[in-house]
């Protein structure tokens, strides 16, 4: 279905859309996406820019230099309600185009296939970036094909569940590739890949501000993001800092949806309220950072969040100080965006570059893996028939009413001169990819047009943008960021260029460095003296004696900021006992020194800086060894197989005490047996597990942190040390029958 009008919600009232919410919505009926059923803000307007069968799936997007939406098609993430098959190589990037440039996409062609659960891409250095199972790969385009392709990094994403595996892939105006729920970064120099440890950050979804602070979340926490630039507090690899990176920014993690929703953990307590709509996030995901510069005052780098669950987007206001950044719902009783449609699944927001917000709308019916899907919500799937929600997807368009029209500039055609002019662009897309395109090769020609923006003071970070894409050309030296320093138009784009010279740390440039910092205390800034404390790492490693004393003047100026003081510990790599020792510490340092210090002589590293790749956590492990060892026999979704095994679902075996059930597990049963009041006879003993070496009792404790999940009434948990002593209770026999089961007495 093609829309080529723009639909305005101006006219439709929260009552008559809450009673489409419980009328037209209660059963999914596979009737035609609608916008009538979505409610906006007043002053923005909604339209539907693509929608299947262009492509299924839609996880994230990217734009082109020409402006054409570039989608990741995860066509195997939960396939029906077991989960079976989403290890099939069927995902896809597909380049979407607008030929005939109404605003809607009127054609499609896939760009690379056979990928597995693909979920991140990123335009960058002439080509694409993007996943493809436990891989990270860029591949030349040559006339919208993929050329050579080179592995960047082959334990992207080893382990864990899909749904906490690295994903983002977002260029910061730093020039690294940041990346959510993974404390690695990449980056492109001199045509070789760089990765090197960062924060850990997030779940799913990335974002950043003018500045280059990076946003992130997680399933119950809308907004979560850093105080400091990437890479500011972790300089010292045996401290963790606690306050400065990966913070909580809202309080309030409230939603106002517009009808019930069939949400994961619904049956527990406040989880919903009394009219069964969803109290709080539960899952949070694909948080923007505002900046194309087309909004109405007061939204410029608002921070948007997708609560897919709940059918909606939120909006926050930013508080951004010196060191510290917060975050408050726009409004208490609704949301920006909303909708009854249970298919809207939003689940990742970004600038374009006509200024607009795009939505990327997966828009199926199950959006739980199955290692975290509960009983209760597998049967609310199934009773609206969520279920059979597949081989959707959509990206929507949110516009400020009246900016509906506004066109799509190809930056691939532009003239050096024009790309720089284009760094104080109001729209911040255009600003990063005219930053990325310069430092490809055309930069070079606009070397003093680039310096002189350098000394620019505007909102839109222009000076900070010219700084880095100088710094990508190698067109920087320590002389040339000294001399700018002292000029620098204001203080953030002094913090950078001070992130810049410690690059060019050496002896020849301390007497100069020196001065320079001597000369910043006396502005009493404080966001210049946190990243002149950060900045001196590199400095104090070269002369300690000329630079401790202004790293402890900083410290002595801010006592107890948090921010400020984890910085200083980070600036003083092996040199925390000197400092201690040499100067008069506040508390709060004093307390991060003896961490810092304890850890160094116990060779407890920062976890960032020796853990390469992840390992699955519990219920995707239980999950996987299920599938494995039980599947077979009772049926990859549990409900059993006639002559073979029972079924799991309404078992009192799942239900009942799960030291029973881990016992039944390590030693195994044998027929007959009564489940759920059922007689099976059984030919076959179900083995045990107890003399398996290739099991572990966590194994153990993972399988029945499934089970209880995926199929008990009230979930259990048992501990890997319960396992344990559990293996030496051996039944007569060996093994279990039904007899000595209910003879036998077990804790719960």
């Amino acid at each position: 279905m093609k829309i080529a009008k723009t639909i305005k919600f101006l006219g439709i009232t929260f009552s008559s859309l809450l009673l489409f919410s419980f009328v037209g919505q209660l059963f999914f009926d596979g009737s035609e996406f609608s916008l009538k059923d979505y409610k906006i803000e007043e002053g923005f307007d909604l339209s539907l820019v693509a929608e299947a069968p262009h492509f299924e799936a839609s996880v994230t997007m990217d734009f082109d230099d020409q402006g054409r939406i570039w989608v990741v098609e995860m066509r195997g993430y939960m396939p029906n309600l077991e989960g079976i098959g989403e290890d099939m190589p069927n995902g896809r990037i597909t380049i979407l185009e607008d030929l005939d440039k109404d605003g809607i996409v009127d054609n499609s062609k896939v760009f690379l296939d056979g990928l597995v659960l693909p979920r991140a891409l990123a335009h960058v250095y002439g080509g694409l970036l993007y996943t493809d199972g436990p891989a990270l790969y860029f591949v030349k385009i040559k006339n919208d094909k993929p050329g050579k392709r080179v592995l960047v990094d082959p334990i992207y994403a080893d382990g864990g569940n899909v749904e906490h595996q690295p994903n983002g892939l977002m260029m910061n105006i730093d020039n690294w590739i940041y990346n959510a729920n993974t404390h690695f970064r990449y980056r492109m120099v001199d045509g070789e890949w760089i990765k090197e440890p960062t924060s850990y950050r997030g779940q799913w979804g990335i974002s950043k501000d003018n500045f280059g602070r990076l946003y992130v979340n997680n399933n119950s926490t809308q907004l979560q993001g850093d105080h400091v630039l990437p890479n500011t507090a972790i300089r010292n690899p045996y401290f963790k800092p606690r306050y400065s990176v990966n913070q909580r920014l809202t309080p309030n993690q409230k939603v106002y949806p517009l009808h019930a929703t069939a949400v994961n953990r619904g049956y527990m307590k406040g989880v919903l309220d009394e009219e069964g709509k969803l109290t709080t996030v539960t899952a949070s995901c694909g948080p923007l950072v505002y900046r194309g510069g087309t909004f109405p005052v007061g939204y410029d780098q608002n921070a948007f969040v997708c609560v897919p669950e709940a059918n909606l987007i939120k909006r926050n206001l930013l508080t951004i100080k010196p060191t510290e950044v917060s975050a408050d719902q726009a409004w208490d009783d609704k949301e920006f965006l909303a909708s009854t449609d249970e298919g809207f699944r939003p689940v990742n927001l970004f600038n374009g570059p006509d200024g607009a917000m795009y939505v990327v709308d997966m828009h199926r019916g199950i959006i739980q893996h199955k290692a975290f899907i509960s009983q209760y919500l597998t049967q609310m799937l199934s009773d609206r028939k969520l279920d059979t929600l597949q081989h959707q997807g959509r990206i929507l368009k949110v516009t400020a009413t009246g900016n509906s029209n506004k066109g799509i500039p190809d930056l691939s055609k532009a003239k050096p001169q024009e790309l720089v002019k284009y760094l104080s662009h109001e729209n911040g897309w255009l600003r990063d990819r005219a930053q990325q395109l310069l430092i490809r090769g055309k930069g070079k020609k606009v070397k003093d047009e680039l310096w002189q923006l350098t000394k620019t003071d505007n909102q839109y970070a222009s000076a900070v943008h010219a700084l880095y894409t100088l710094e990508g050309l190698n067109l920087i030296s320590f002389e040339e960021l000294n001399a700018l320093l002292k000029v620098s138009p204001n203080s953030e784009t002094s913090a950078h260029i001070l992130r810049l010279m410690e690059s060019f740390a050496s002896p020849q440039y301390i007497t100069q460095m020196a001065a320079s910092s001597t000369e910043l205390l006396t502005q009493n800034d404080v966001l210049v003296d946190l990243y002149l404390a950060s900045s001196l790492k590199a400095w104090i490693d070269l002369s300690p004696d000329t630079f401790l004393p202004k790293l402890n003047e900083i410290a002595s100026r801010y006592p107890e900021d948090n921010v400020v003081q984890e910085v200083i510990v980070s600036s003083l790599d092996a040199k925390e006992q000197d400092f201690n020792d040499n100067f008069e510490v506040n508390a709060v340092l004093s307390k991060y020194l003896s961490q810092a210090i304890e850890s160094r002589e116990k060779s407890d590293m920062n976890s960032i800086y020796v853990v390469e790749s992840r390992k699955d956590d519990g219920r995707t492990n239980g999950l996987k060894l299920f599938r494995t060892i039980c599947g077979a026999c009772h049926g990859a979704d549990g409900s059993g197989i006639p002559d073979l095994a029972p079924p799991l679902k309404n078992s009192e075996y799942i239900d009942g005490s799960v030291q029973r059930l881990a016992s039944i597990l390590l030693h195994g049963i044998s027929g007959p047996l009564h489940v759920n009041g059922e007689l099976y006879e059984l030919n076959n003993d179900m083995p045990g597990l107890v003399n398996n070496p290739d099991i572990s009792d966590q194994d153990i404790a993972d399988i029945i942190g499934f089970l209880q999940n995926a199929f008990a009434k009230e979930g259990k948990r048992i501990r890997a040390s319960e396992i344990e002593k559990l293996r030496s209770d051996v039944p007569e026999g060996g093994v279990y029958t039904e007899k000595l089961l209910l003879e036998t007495k077990f804790e719960r």
